[in-house]
């Protein structure tokens, strides 16, 4: 096992415990917090998620949402998301890792991304579950164009520093039920 792979298991051992807590005492702040981040983008096409386990629920916000609202479907290890419309009425059927995904439905390009995480850091870092999909997947829709990546975390989920690797692409913005935070900007460093 790498020093980083090591410690990147370390931060998620570490905030998994924080958010199931975090979890346990409420989410409806947050939602809230969502919503009012999400009014600038009226109408632009969106991604959410379905939460699994823990997570956050941003479900709410995604069925307020004015305009197209996708959720991620997996395609193949190794390859970015894709995103298949989604509306509170869709029949879901289960997909890869526990999620559920819409039956049914049309893929949508999203330029705004409610990503779901399992830690960050004031720099804008994200640790996910290990697949990198989500890197991959805002590396190729902000290469055809603008896209805004949304953290939606519990505050208890934010570590000093999320380790981090050249591949690993930034937030935008982080919300929480204490509020949004804005990153820092990216370290010039990373290349």
């Amino acid at each position: 096992m790498t020093d980083l792979t090591a410690r990147k298991a370390a931060a998620r051992k570490t905030a998994f415990g924080a958010r199931k807590s975090a979890f346990a005492a409420g989410q409806g702040a947050a939602c809230a917090h969502l919503l009012a981040a999400l009014m600038r983008f009226e109408g632009a096409p969106m991604a959410g998620y379905l939460p699994i386990r823990t997570e956050i629920d941003p479900r709410p916000a995604m069925a307020a949402h004015r305009g197209a609202v996708g959720v991620p479907v997996i395609a193949g290890e190794g390859l970015p998301l894709t995103f298949r419309a989604w509306t509170p009425e869709a029949p879901l059927i289960p997909g890869p890792f526990g999620a559920l995904v819409p039956e049914t439905g049309a893929e949508i390009t999203p330029r705004v991304l409610i990503v779901p995480l399992v830690a960050f850091d004031r720099r804008g870092f994200r640790l996910g579950y290990g697949g990198g999909f989500y890197d991959r997947t805002l590396e190729r829709l902000r290469a055809a164009g603008p896209v805004t990546a949304i953290g939606f975390a519990f505050a208890a989920q934010e570590l000093d520093t999320v380790p981090t690797e050249p591949t690993d692409q930034p937030l935008d913005l982080i919300v929480t039920e204490a509020g949004p935070i804005l990153p820092l900007p990216p370290d010039p460093g990373r290349g």
